[in-house]
C-alpha cells in the first residue's frame, strides 16, 4: 500500500441507528468528504458522466441501479482529489459483493479500507425510533411519540395541524426495512471482522457519548 496514512472510513449501521448524525460530526472534525451512494448517483447523473448515464437508465425504468454501475461511480468519485487523504463511506456496501468489488477497486488505487465502524442499537428500540415519528400535514413540523411529542397527542403545536405518520415509518415497514438489512447488510461486520477492521459501538447512548466510542475506535483528528 501507499507510505501516505489514509483514513478511509466505512459506516455500518441499520436504518434508525443515528448514523446520519455521526457521519456529519466525522466529515466536519477529519475534514474527509462523506460519500454516500444517493448522493454521487445523482451527481453522476445530473453531470452526464458514462456511468451516471448508465444509472439514469435503470433509474428511469424505476429498476435498482446494479453493482457494477455503482461500483463504477464509486470508483470514479474515489479518484477526484479530494479524497486523498481519505472518505467516509456511508450506505455502501451493502452487500458482500459490493464489499468485495469495493476492495478490488481500492487495491487499483493502492487504497485499502482503514477501519469500519458499526453502529448498532437492538431492533426493538430501532422500531421504537422509527415508528415513532410523526409529521405535521400542514407545517411538516416533525415530532416523535417518545423523543419529541406534541403537547396534545395528534396535534401540531405550531399550526394545530393534523399529525400524521407516514407509509414508511409504519411497524410493519420498519420491520421489514430491518430484516432487509439482517439478511443483505449485517453479514458486512462479520466480512470485515475477519480483516480485524471493525469497531463496534453501543449507537444506545447520547450521540455525544456515540462519537466519543467513535473517536476512540479511529483515533483524533489530527
Amino acid at each position: 500500500m501507499g507510505e501516505m496514512a489514509q483514513f478511509n472510513l466505512i459506516l455500518l449501521g441499520p436504518p434508525g441507528a443515528g448514523k446520519g448524525t455521526q457521519a456529519s460530526r466525522i466529515v466536519e472534525d477529519y475534514g474527509v468528504p462523506h460519500i454516500s451512494t444517493g448522493d454521487i448517483l445523482r451527481s453522476a447523473v445530473k453531470n452526464q458522466t458514462h456511468m451516471g448515464l448508465e444509472a439514469k437508465r435503470y433509474m428511469d425504468a424505476g429498476e435498482l441501479v446494479p453493482d457494477e454501475v455503482v461500483i463504477g461511480i464509486v470508483k470514479d468519485r474515489l479518484q477526484e482529489p479530494d479524497t486523498a487523504n481519505g472518505f467516509l463511506m456511508d450506505g455502501f456496501p451493502r452487500t458482500i459483493p459490493q464489499a468485495r468489488a469495493l476492495d478490488a477497486s481500492l487495491a487499483d488505487l493502492s487504497r485499502d479500507v482503514s477501519r469500519v465502524v458499526a453502529v448498532l442499537v437492538p431492533d426493538d428500540e430501532l422500531v421504537k425510533r422509527l415508528s415513532g415519528r410523526r409529521i405535521c400535514r400542514e407545517c411538516q413540523t416533525p415530532y416523535h411519540v417518545y423523543a419529541n411529542p406534541s403537547q396534545r397527542e395528534g396535534v401540531c403545536d405550531k399550526c394545530g395541524g393534523e399529525l400524521f405518520q407516514r407509509d414508511d415509518d409504519t411497524e410493519a415497514t420498519v420491520r421489514n426495512r430491518l430484516n432487509v438489512y439482517a439478511e443483505q447488510t449485517e453479514p458486512l461486520i462479520d466480512y470485515y471482522d475477519e480483516q480485524g477492521l471493525v469497531a463496534r459501538i453501543d449507537g444506545q447512548q447520547t450521540p455525544d457519548k456515540v462519537y466519543e466510542d467513535i473517536k476512540a475506535a479511529i483515533g483524533p483528528p489530527e
